[in-house]
């Protein structure tokens, strides 16, 4: 059967200020849809894959007309399940009979919700989508029902049904490689600039879920619990198979998108020491806790190739990251940053403004706090009640929520709590860039470390972005974020999206 996986069209700047997107914008490779479509075409189903961050809607229409798929999956987040519902409403005047299934972040937490907001979508995945999908396809090809499919919610007769959800994947080892083939220029999808050494970069998992337990973050492992304390792990050896494999489809670097690679402390050293022991020559980027962390792992890191690490900071204040249920301490974070930066790694941090219980002036001591740190890289966030999480389920108990889905980025005020404004929250932000990126050690810094065409180029991003951090006051602000924000006794109400053509009643 032809199949289509989609992402709809969207433009950097309905999510990044227009003056600094270019010092912003992040282009990963969907790791997710390329997993479904290699499953896909292991069954033997002809794939291709439709990525709206460098089509326009118009050119995906077109090519899906030329292309005729009979099965239509269709990515979204919170943000862009509005752009989904016009892309399934398109497809279905393409061809009525083409099947529509919705998969991804807000399908998964939302469920039946989602096929009530249109008529025009005919499923949702609900996890799993590399079993689920293909086995969806299956039924439809030959023509059975779908009550047996776990894993989807769908419309039958006019009636919207769900079945039980799909078990976990336990081995992940059974899994093909992601289907990286199907991207269309691998050079095309580049993290913001001096975020990366090498061109082109790619992403890898080496492992799904977490063991932490933080009120803002979407696991499906947390209600259905498996692996080692809801984390799964893949095995050394298939872990490395694939950054073999990719080093062979000429990629030079790799960032590892695991909540935390070091989730497992001894397995997280023998794939380092593995790395080493084959020679591989590529750099890599990875992300960990603070708190499970040292200076020996992090040398491991950095002879493997390692230039660089993730560390979660959030807050600089202790009752801040307690309410985040982060688990980890002001002093757990700075001895991760001094084992780093011993062991010669650079260190990313990110923060974030908005915490429930967040005061105007907490927020200036997260700003002093990260200051006070040996950081190269630092992002202050808006924090987000994406749906599925905790902080959305109970976002009338801490604050307001936004009623616009486009606000349900890291970049717009989509929750304000109720002791800070949304003023407040935009001002934060834009004081946090301004003071970290314009202190003088850190432009000596970034200069003397300029040495390539890339270097130049990040850096004149940055100047820019710099630039009008401080000409441009209220920066981050949209005119949006003036729409009235209501409390929300559940998290849901508020999030109701408008009507658009095409859709049934929200």
């Amino acid at each position: 059967m032809r199949c289509a996986l989609i992402i709809p069209a969207w433009q950097r700047e309905e999510i990044f200020a227009r003056e600094t997107k270019g010092s912003q914008i992040n282009y990963w490779q969907p790791l997710g849809i390329l997993y479904v479509a290699a499953m896909l075409r292991q069954v033997g189903h002809e794939v291709r894959f439709y990525n709206g961050a460098f089509l326009t809607h118009a050119e995906i229409m077109q090519q899906i007309g030329e292309f005729k798929p009979r099965f239509a999956g269709i990515y979204s987040t919170t943000f862009g399940w509005p752009k989904a519902l016009m892309t399934a409403t398109e497809l279905k005047r393409l061809d009525a009979g083409m099947f529509t299934c919705a998969g991804g972040p807000y399908p998964i937490a939302m469920q039946e919700r989602c096929l009530a907001d249109c008529v025009d979508v005919d499923a949702v995945c609900t996890g799993e989508g590399e079993l689920t999908v293909p086995e969806l396809v299956a039924h439809l090809e030959s023509g059975r029902a779908l009550d047996g499919v776990l894993g989807i919610a769908f419309r039958r007769d006019g009636e919207i049904r769900k079945n039980p959800p799909r078990p976990l994947i336990e081995d992940l080892d059974t899994l093909p490689f992601p289907a990286r083939d199907l991207l269309h220029d691998p050079w095309s999808y580049q993290p913001p600039p001096g975020t990366y050494r090498h061109l082109p970069v790619t992403v890898l998992m080496t492992a799904r879920g977490c063991d932490r337990n933080c009120l803002f973050c979407f696991q499906i492992d947390r209600k259905r619990r498996a692996g080692t304390r809801g984390v799964r792990f893949r095995s050394v050896d298939s872990v490395l198979a694939e950054i073999e494999h990719c080093l062979k489809l000429g990629y030079r670097e790799i960032k590892i998108l695991d909540d935390t690679l070091a989730a497992d402390y001894d397995r997280a050293l023998a794939i380092a020491r593995e790395i080493k022991r084959r020679r591989l020559d590529f750099t890599w980027f990875a992300s960990a806790c603070v708190n499970q962390v040292d200076e020996p792992l992090l040398t491991a890191f950095r002879e493997a190739g390692c230039w660089a690490i993730l560390l979660g900071g959030e807050s600089g204040v202790q009752k801040n990251l307690n309410t985040l249920r982060k688990g980890s301490t002001l002093e757990q974070i700075r001895a991760a940053v001094r084992a780093a930066k011993r062991a010669g790694l650079r260190v990313s941090m990110p923060f974030l403004f908005g915490i429930p219980g967040e005061t105007y002036e907490e927020g200036l001591q997260t700003i002093d706090f990260a200051l006070s740190l040996d950081l190269d890289l630092a992002n202050f966030h808006a924090i987000t009640p994406f749906p599925g999480t905790d902080l959305y389920d109970q976002a009338g108990k801490y604050g307001t929520i936004s009623r616009d889905k486009r606000d349900f980025t890291y970049q717009s005020a989509a929750f304000v709590p109720y002791s800070m404004s949304r003023q407040q929250l935009h001002e934060l932000r834009q004081l946090a860039f301004r003071r970290f990126y314009s202190r003088p050690v850190y432009l000596l810094r970034q200069l003397l470390r300029l040495r390539t065409v890339g270097d130049v180029r990040a850096a004149a991003f940055g100047v820019r972005s710099l630039f009008w951090l401080w000409a441009r006051r209220g920066l981050f602000r949209r005119s949006r974020d003036r729409r009235m924000a209501t409390p929300a006794a559940h998290g849901a109400a508020p999030d109701t999206p408008s009507p658009t053509p095409g859709r049934a009643a929200g």
